[in-house]
Parts: C-alpha cells; sequence; structure tokens
C-alpha cells in the first residue's frame, strides 16, 4: 500500500534497503520502451533551442502498471541543464513570483533570493537553506488549496515553451504551461503522498523535471491502498503524469546522496539539493478564466 511504503522508504531508523526501487534503464518486465512522435523540422529546432539533444535520441519510457505514466531519462545538453539550473536559482525565486520567504517576511517583494544571498554575507547564511518553494502562473495557496484569478502572474515564457514542445514531441497533446510550482529538496527533505486535483482541467498530463540529487519517486493508485512503485528519479529526468495516472497518489518519501561534480556556485547548490519543476494547466479548453 502506498502509505506504508511510503513510511518504509522515509525511515531513517533503520534506513530502507533500496534494492527494490525502479531504476529506469535497468530491464524490468514492467518497463516499457516508448519513442517520441515524430518532430517537425520547426519542433525539433524548438526543443534543441531550449536545450534538448535531438528527439531520435531520448530515452522515452512507460510502465505497464502506471497508464499513462512516461519517464523521459535526461535529454538535456550539458549546457542545456545549466541553463535551466541557472533560471531555478537566480531568476525564478523573484518578483512577481512568490516563495516561502515571502511569507515569512524573509524577502521583501522586490528582492532576489540568489542575489540576496551572494551579496550580503549575514542574510545569505540565514536564507540560502531557507528556500523551499516558488510559484508562478497561477500561485498555488498552501492552505485553500484553490486557484484564483486574483493570485497569479506571468508564467516564465521559456518555461511554457519547453512544456507545450514536450507534450506535442511525447504525446501530441496541446498544453498550456499555466501553473507551476520551483520545490527546492534538501537532504532531509520530503513530499507527501498527495494527488493534485485543484485545477478544474484533470485531463491535461502533469510535467515534473528534475535537477540535482536523486529522490525515490513513489506512485501509486487513485486509493491509498493501491500498490505502489519506488522509482528512482535522477539529474535531468522528466516524469510526465498522464491518463489514468494523472490523478494518482504520488509523493518523494527520500532524497539520495548522488556524487556530484565539482562546479560554480551552481553546480555547487545542487551537490547537497534538488531542484523539481511541477507544472501543470490549470483551465479546461474553453476557459479562458477560473
Amino acid at each position: 500500500m502506498f502509505r506504508d511504503l511510503f513510511k518504509y522508504y522515509k525511515s531513517k531508523a533503520p534506513p530502507p534497503d533500496l534494492s527494490s526501487v525502479l531504476h529506469i534503464d535497468d530491464e524490468s518486465e514492467n518497463i516499457i520502451k516508448k519513442q517520441p512522435l515524430p518532430c517537425s523540422n520547426e519542433l525539433e529546432n524548438q526543443l534543441q533551442s531550449l536545450g534538448l539533444v535531438p528527439s531520435l535520441n531520448w530515452k522515452l519510457y512507460g510502465h505497464a502498471e502506471h497508464a499513462g505514466l512516461f519517464i523521459l531519462k535526461n535529454p538535456f545538453t550539458d549546457d542545456g541543464a545549466y541553463s535551466w539550473i541557472k533560471r531555478c536559482l537566480s531568476e525564478y525565486p523573484s518578483h512577481p513570483n512568490k516563495c516561502n520567504l515571502h511569507s515569512h517576511n524573509l524577502l521583501f517583494p522586490n528582492e532576489n533570493w540568489w542575489d540576496v544571498c551572494h551579496k550580503d554575507a549575514e542574510r545569505g547564511l540565514l536564507l540560502f537553506d531557507k528556500l523551499r518553494w516558488v510559484t508562478f502562473g497561477y500561485h498555488h495557496d498552501w492552505d485553500s488549496k484553490v486557484y484564483s484569478d486574483s493570485n497569479k502572474s506571468e508564467f516564465p515564457k521559456e518555461l511554457a515553451c519547453l512544456i507545450s514542445c514536450l507534450g506535442q514531441a511525447i504525446g501530441g497533446w496541446d498544453v498550456r504551461a499555466e501553473a507551476g510550482i520551483l520545490n527546492i529538496y534538501h537532504m532531509n527533505s520530503t513530499l507527501s503522498g498527495h494527488t493534485d486535483r485543484s485545477e478544474p482541467n484533470h485531463t491535461a498530463p502533469l510535467f515534473s523535471i528534475s535537477f540535482g540529487q536523486r529522490a525515490i519517486f513513489l506512485i501509486g493508485g487513485r486509493k491509498l491502498e493501491d500498490k505502489a512503485t519506488p522509482i528512482m528519479l535522477e539529474n535531468g529526468d522528466i516524469l510526465i503524469m498522464s491518463g489514468e495516472s494523472r490523478l494518482c497518489y504520488h509523493g518523494v518519501p527520500r532524497i539520495i546522496p548522488t556524487p556530484w561534480p565539482k562546479g560554480d556556485e551552481y553546480i555547487q547548490f545542487l551537490s547537497r539539493a534538488r531542484i523539481n519543476l511541477n507544472i501543470r494547466q490549470v483551465l479546461n479548453v474553453d476557459q479562458t478564466t477560473l
């Protein structure tokens, strides 16, 4: 069951046995190799301009027990991944986007978290490890779980373009990226099991992009009593929940320490953290407002 397996992989004493965690590259009877859809020259050029390798070189998989689940193993070039990591750390945690530091009055609306941390030594010590989430587009309300037209900002254009292109190439979906959450996981962080039902649109797929440390992603069924599967997500992996899997329980019970290369301040941040971009469409096809 999802709840029991989540507790098992979250446990610190004793630590869990990770031998049953599914590595997508390994051979398994439940792993289904997929192919992206044929891409036009225009779409292919867009994907590559966004930092991805040619779609013919993608490693795309599904899972026999989780219909609609797709996992695209790191499709980013090294330079492409770096540009997205840099956006996540130095661009997205700033106005008009919202973050947990704003909620606790630790960061002023006109301040950039990354700049403050690197230009103000005293405040940097306080704030550097305290960023947990950033929201953009329709802002997620952590209390009410309700989206509102009065609580939204512009969605980052380059990220919206990436999601649109991925949707076309993987499922032939016409996806409008309208709400996003950037989660920062530190080594002791978890994400409790949940389903994503706040949006009126439960049909459009969810996209999850990971950078940095590895994580165990646990996905079950539509009930907590359903069987769950632990999957290892690695740097650069993109996970898509569509179809039947769109409303299934999922969570992150554990971050797994991963050897990490030396580099500049952006690369070094990920030697002890995981970045996750979670993007979804909020409105139904025939809606322009909530």
